[in-house]
Formats: structure tokens, sequence, C-alpha cells
């Protein structure tokens, strides 16, 4: 019997299932939405029951397309984005949101509410901030932390476990709760190439509860992407995704690391990894590097041991927002909704029939003559890299009165040049 194996992909808007033979070929894949809730205060919430949904959801349906059997499932992965799972006693799911909505328990990586608290982090001086480029982003996990410690003390207190998505999964399948090393390392300031917390970090930024629980709610067992976790799928997890208890699930990964590895290991062998650059577009967009030793860049998060490639070190910068920024700036056009409309006709979204448009128009190779004197500084959602400054925000200039559609391709081009 062949061997199959299914890679689970939860991005910022969507679940995505496929399924892969033994060679690496995609035989089938399935896409599920997932819901998202926005407030004021840069707040943006999920739902791990929605997303678990979500998962079973595109796994039973990616199986079914490709016409195997879940006895030929030899292996399955997840990667998601780094987003801060609260999960309460019994491991239900714990409100993190001032709606009271104990289904929104999800601080999605993306949500900035913990800005203020990472100013003061940054204030201590740690020297574990020296390995998140110096300076540590509200989308980072412990601000998280010290934002709900400080504004919701009681699911603090009341949190059996708090977990990156991708970590949320593995146990969800199996049970486990080992971590990732992927996930604390670049974003709980987990430091892998010492195989331990920084008890002292989180006593002077404000944490010391977990600490003194020896850190048992973040995680006491870190173990390496793509590890076997014990028994593998559970009975429970088996019959929703369709597949058979005990299947092999692998230790997780951030999305984009998971893209980085993708990436840079899609030609020849491990030598070749430090001589290339990883992109990940998506939502936001991650630029990655792999070195031998150890590499200090101020605003450049890192660098994480073992975060991505086994025994090197990585450095990640890129943007927060990168596709959403695209659809910000062009979603602000007077002509936006009716060419929107045009391309849901032609079954195109907006982008990708701007992009069409823009490669008719000379593409690349023309774009100085497709802006003009149009240019986009695209930070809404500040600047990751290498200013790493939260509060950075976008800016047009050289705006006109032209409403039609070449000003709209100009205004796309213009923002992508500025990505």
């Amino acid at each position: 019997m062949s061997s199959h194996f299914i890679g689970i992909d939860i991005g910022t808007g969507s679940a995505r299932a496929g399924v892969f033979d033994e060679a690496g070929a995609m035989l089938a894949s399935a896409k599920a939405d997932i819901a998202t809730w926005h407030a004021e205060g840069h707040i943006v919430e999920q739902s791990s029951n929605d997303i678990w949904r979500a998962v079973a959801t595109t796994v039973r349906e990616a199986v079914s397309l490709a016409g195997i059997s879940a006895q030929s499932v030899h292996g399955i992965g997840f990667d998601a984005t780094c987003s801060l799972v609260v999960l309460g006693p019994g491991g239900e799911p714990l409100t993190v949101s001032p709606s009271g909505d104990p289904e929104r328990n999800i601080i999605v990586w993306m949500d900035h509410r913990a800005t203020e608290q990472a100013r003061r982090i940054n204030g201590t001086g740690e020297d574990v901030l020296r390995y998140v480029g110096g300076t540590i982003s509200p989308e980072m996990e412990t601000p998280k932390l010290l934002w709900l410690a400080e504004n919701m003390p009681r699911t603090f207190a009341a949190a059996w476990q708090f977990m990156d998505l991708a970590d949320f999964l593995t146990w969800r399948a199996t049970g486990s709760l080992a971590r990732s090393t992927c996930t604390v390392t670049c974003k709980w300031t987990y430091l892998a190439h010492e195989a331990r917390w920084d008890d002292g970090y989180f006593r002077k930024v404000g944490l010391g509860a977990l600490a003194d629980e020896k850190f048992a709610r973040i995680g006491t067992e870190v173990v390496a992407p793509g590890s076997a976790l014990p028994n593998g799928l559970t009975s429970e997890a088996a019959a929703e995704l369709g597949l058979l208890p005990g299947t092999p699930v692998a230790a997780g990964m951030i999305d984009a690391h998971a893209g980085g590895i993708g990436s840079v290991g899609a030609h020849g062998g491990a030598g070749d990894v430090t001589t290339r650059m990883a992109y990940v577009f998506g939502t936001s967009a991650c630029t990655m590097t792999t070195t031998e030793q150890a590499a200090f860049v101020p605003g450049v998060w890192g660098p994480y041991f073992s975060a991505m490639v086994p025994g090197l070190w990585l450095n990640e910068g890129g943007q927060s927002a990168a596709g959403a920024a695209i659809d910000r700036l062009v979603g602000m056009h007077p002509a936006a909704v009716e060419l929107a409309g045009i391309a849901a006709r032609g079954g195109q979204n907006l982008s990708q029939w701007l992009a069409q448009e823009a490669e008719r128009h000379g593409g690349a190779a023309k774009a100085d003559r497709l802006v003009g004197g149009l240019h986009v500084v695209p930070e809404f959602l500040g600047n990751r890299a290498p200013l790493a400054n939260p509060d950075a925000r976008g800016l047009v200039a050289g705006l006109d009165m032209a409403t039609g559609a070449d000003s709209l391709v100009a205004l796309y081009v213009a923002g992508l040049c500025g990505l």
C-alpha cells in the first residue's frame, strides 16, 4: 500500500489541508475559512474551537478528493500563525476578550493590544531581548501574557495552559503538551541554545507567577519541529479527522517558518541553506536567513537557535502587514468596489485582477512608468524590521484627482514597491 502524508496549514484567514505522496507531490487540497473578530484597541481574536472545526473539515475533504484510505496516511503535520491560545480547566476555551465571549480565546498574532506592555518590557534591558533583535514586539507572546495578567487577571489566573496555535493543534490531536522549539524560541523568549527559560526575565517583566510554577503553563517539554509526538492521534481526534487512532503526528511550526524550510530547502542539500533567503508572503511577510553562528542585528528578530533548520541560527525580518497592507491600500480607492465586482464576474478577486492588469501594462519592468510620482509606505500595522516600531504608520504621497482603473493599478503597484 502506498504511503500518504497530510500537511495542515493555518493562516490568518483560513485553514488548508493537503494530501501528499511519498515523493512530495500534492494529490489534493481543501480550504475552510476561519472566523476573526476585530475590536477597538487593536484587538484581533479567534476561536480555537472554530479553527479545529476548520481543520477537521479540510482534512476530511482533502482525503476524499485524493481518493485514498485512512490506512495509507502515515503521518500528519501542522503549521500555524504565532497566535496565543488560552485554555481553561479540562482544555476548554477561556476568554481573552473584553467581550467576555469564551469562544474568543485566541489573541491573534496581529493583535497589538500589548504595545504598552512591550514598551515596558523593552525598557528593562534584559539580556534575553538580545535574541529578539533587541526589541520585543507586541506580536510576541510575553507582552500578550503580561496584558492578560494586568487587564484580565481572572483569565490569567484560571488558565490551565497558554499555547502557541501550532502547539495547541498538536495537543488537540495527540494530548501531548510538548511545545515546538520553533514556536517557543521565536515568540516566547525560550533560549533553545541553552534549553531553558530565563527565570529572571519573567520575574523582571511582571510574569513571575509563570516562573514560580516552573513554566508548567507555557511548556516544560520542548521538542524539535517534526518530532513524532507520543501515541499519535487520539481516538477522539482521529474520529473528527476521519483518520486512524495512532496515526503519527509531528511537532508543529510557525507557518512562515514551515514556508521557509520549503524555500531554502527546495533545491539541493543542507549545505545550501546558508546561501539563501526565504521570503514568505501572506497577510504579513517574513524574510528569513540562516547562519552557522549567531548574528545579532538590531531590529531583526533573532538569532533563534534550531527554530527553522536544526543546529543553525535563524534571523527574521519582514513586515506585519503585507497582503493585508495591499488589501487596505486598494480598498481605500474610489474605484475599488466597482472593479472588485468586475473581477468577481471574471472569477477573480480584486488583487488577482490588479496583478493581471499590472502585467498587461508591462509588469515590473514598467513599474516606474506605472507608478509615476506615487509613493507608498505601507506600514499600516507598524514596522516590524528594521525599525522595530509598532507605532509606525502608513503614508501615501503623490495623489492626484484620478479615480479610474489605471490610478488603482498604479496604487497597487506602488504598494508592492513599498513592501
